[in-house]
């Protein structure tokens, strides 16, 4: 499977977006009194009732037309910030994932071990492809991409083979050397791997840190929200892409025909050339 596909990722963030209800203006609070008559009167009466925007990323204070037309401003520059970070981190991701190579892994039988994921690192691309119109955006885009790259590089480090069935004819392999073989395929799902640096809140906290603005708006909600949709995309990821096209090969030392006709692969090693996370 490829790296997460972007209409995905957009639709999940998009939907933990708007789960947090945010009112624009915020913290309005209607006119009484004398202010609320002349508030009355600054308006149209086809103004005081009026269609929110949509998707509902905010939500209207009121149904005033100052108030829908905030609404439906701020629908659209989040909207397009969310959907250009969530597109950029997909291409790193992909851009990773079609380039990754797995070396020093281990044969002997039938069995894998150990290995090393090395890879491209994602800030690079994110910053390319991200949004960046404005400081603002920039500084955003900045902030996730040098996070989550570094989570990203700390956990693909702890992914290791742990003892599979990578290789079952090199049980008993009939010659004095096991020629390159691709392996049965697993799920990435199925090494062993320490995920903690992934972690959502853990990655929340890390960019509202590197962020360092309390003020800046909806900072800890577009986080949230980007996070969120990462760790599904992530967890169907685990289960979905196959490891393939580790080349393992060997010697097998007890081969003697005609007395040992075939025997196990000792002492192999194997290497995943870019391409091999399908």
């Amino acid at each position: 499977m490829p790296a997460p596909q972007a209409l995905l990722f957009k639709q999940a963030a998009r939907l933990k977006f708007t789960s947090f209800a945010l009112k624009v203006p915020p913290n309005w609070k209607q006119p009484q009194g004398d202010d609320a008559d002349h508030f009355s009167q600054a308006f149209k009466p086809e103004e005081k009732t009026s269609t929110p925007g949509m998707p509902p990323l905010f939500q209207p204070a009121t149904l005033n037309k100052l108030h829908t037309d905030s609404q439906k401003m701020h629908i659209a520059k989040i909207g397009e910030f969310i959907d250009k970070t969530c597109e950029a981190i997909c291409n790193a991701w992909s851009d990773w994932q079609m380039k990754t190579t797995m070396a020093g892994i281990m044969v002997n039988g039938p069995t894998a071990s150990a290995g090393q994921i090395v890879g491209p690192p994602w800030n690079l691309t994110i910053l390319k492809d991200g949004a960046k119109s404005t400081p603002s955006q920039l500084k955003y885009t900045n902030v996730i991409a040098t996070v989550l790259s570094a989570a990203w590089l700390t956990y693909t480090a702890t992914i290791k083979i742990p003892g599979l069935p990578f290789y079952p004819a090199f049980t008993a392999f009939p010659s004095p050397m096991a020629p390159p073989t691709p392996n049965v395929p697993f799920p990435v799902a199925a090494l062993a791997q320490v995920p903690v640096s992934l972690a959502p809140p853990l990655l929340k906290t890390q960019m509202v840190a590197m962020l360092a603005d309390p003020t800046a708006p909806f900072h800890k909600e577009l986080f949230e929200s980007i996070i969120d949709a990462f760790d599904k995309m992530f967890k169907v990821w685990q289960l979905s892409t196959m490891v393939t096209n580790v080349m393992g090969s060997g010697p097998v030392p007890t081969f003697a025909p005609p007395y040992v006709p075939a025997g196990p692969v000792l002492g192999g090693l194997a290497t995943m050339a870019p391409g091999g996370l399908k």
